[in-house]
């Protein structure tokens, strides 16, 4: 068969893209809408926590500074949709980030000091492992100013924020929540093995599991095991770059000792604007996620998730800055795919921000071998399928 031709494209997109488009935005909206009644619930209830916002402005830290509420707000005007405490990591999974109260004037701690407990407070003989490079510890004193509530035992142990403790505290407020809001017909917390904390959310069209995260919001200063950009860099520009480290960044409770640095705030700056010399960076991104979601890597849990084609589309985006490097979509979409292909074929994907991570250090090497194989069969014969 030939490879694919404009005419298969502009099909695919119109018969794929588009509908996936208009049904994973429909979800979106109702889903933000459950959780937004949800956590407004829950702020009520306990004071630590925030309802999620539509305007992606939550932090006391940035509503206080109007160049940065001056930037996110721009943001905020372009034509592309934001729902800035959501992920789409595929149509049927999403991750919600509810902002924690009371947490301001963030500084790093230089001090490194062992741990010597576990999450429900016991002593232990050894020390508790140092986190990895995407995570960290936090300390209350990290913050020049913090609610009484975060130095107490629920949630706090010998000065350390416990992400497991705050996953417990949360959880029990989204069960209790859950009920007083009548939300039961929609709204179902998921069994879980760890102490992340994962709902099923009825949406008109299907199910779609959520894993809600509580963050700590950022947005003053840039970490400093983030080193980036990197030397001798064109892509992104230094105006955007300027823009991006302004804004900061978040930590999630995700695990049980460790804060995971997240970068959403970045990564949104870094997708708009995309195309503005007329490239089809987007229109690859787009293209390539629908293949994915189609035929690489379907299902409602994938091992490869939208984030990792990003980060991808990143990565390729900075080794190819050129304007001509996006002009020919065939040749363009061919090498982002190849480069997802290495990466998924070596179970290598560095973090676009944090170099030294693995993003699939830990994904189930079977089936990373297998959505592999159908990049090679499709590298072999690029063509689309209507089916």
């Amino acid at each position: 068969m030939k490879p694919f031709t404009d005419e298969d494209v502009e099909i695919y997109i119109q018969s794929k893209v588009e509908q996936r488009h208009y049904l994973v935005s429909k979800a979106v909206e109702e889903v933000q809408k459950i959780i937004q009644q949800l956590t407004t619930e829950i702020s009520y209830k306990a004071v630590r926590f925030q309802a999620i916002s539509n305007s992606g402005i939550h932090n006391e830290n940035i509503k206080d500074q109007p160049a940065l509420l001056a930037k996110w707000s721009a943001m905020l005007r372009r034509k592309r949709p934001f729902h800035p405490s959501i992920q789409v990591l595929a149509p049927s999974q999403f991750l919600i980030t509810v902002p924690l109260r009371g947490l301001s004037g963030y500084r790093e701690c230089q001090v490194r000091h062992w741990r010597y407990y576990t999450v429900n407070g016991t002593k232990l003989l050894s020390s508790v492992r140092d986190p990895e490079e995407l995570h960290q510890w936090l300390e209350v004193e990290q913050f020049s100013k913090s609610l009484q509530q975060w130095h107490e035992e629920d949630v706090n142990i010998e000065g350390d924020l416990v992400p497991a403790k705050v996953l417990i505290v949360f959880r029990e407020l989204v069960e209790k929540s859950i009920v007083s809001c009548n939300l039961s017909n929609k709204v179902t917390v998921l069994e879980s093995f760890s102490s992340v904390v994962r709902v099923a959310v009825e949406t008109s069209e299907s199910q779609v599991e959520v894993e809600l995260v509580p963050a700590v919001e950022i947005p003053t200063c840039w970490p400093e095991k983030a080193r980036w950009p990197r030397c001798l860099k064109r892509w992104p520009s230094q105006e955007k770059v300027q823009c991006i480290k302004s804004l900061g960044f978040d930590l999630l409770a995700r695990s049980n000792y460790h804060w995971q640095l997240c970068f959403s705030r970045a990564e949104h700056i870094l997708m708009e604007g995309l195309d503005e010399d007329g490239g089809c960076r987007m229109k690859c991104f787009r293209v390539m996620r629908q293949m994915k979601e189609d035929v690489w890597c379907a299902g409602n849990k994938p091992v490869i998730t939208a984030y990792h084609l990003q980060t991808v589309l990143f990565w390729t985006c900075e080794k190819y800055p050129r304007t001509k490097d996006w002009r020919c979509f065939p040749e363009a979409f061919l090498r982002l795919v190849q480069k997802l292909h290495k990466c998924v074929s070596q179970h290598f994907l560095k973090h676009y921000f944090l170099k030294n991570t693995n993003l699939l250090k830990y994904a189930n090497t079977s089936d990373l071998d297998l959505v592999a194989s159908k990049l090679a069969v499709f590298l072999e014969n690029p063509v689309f399928s209507l089916d």
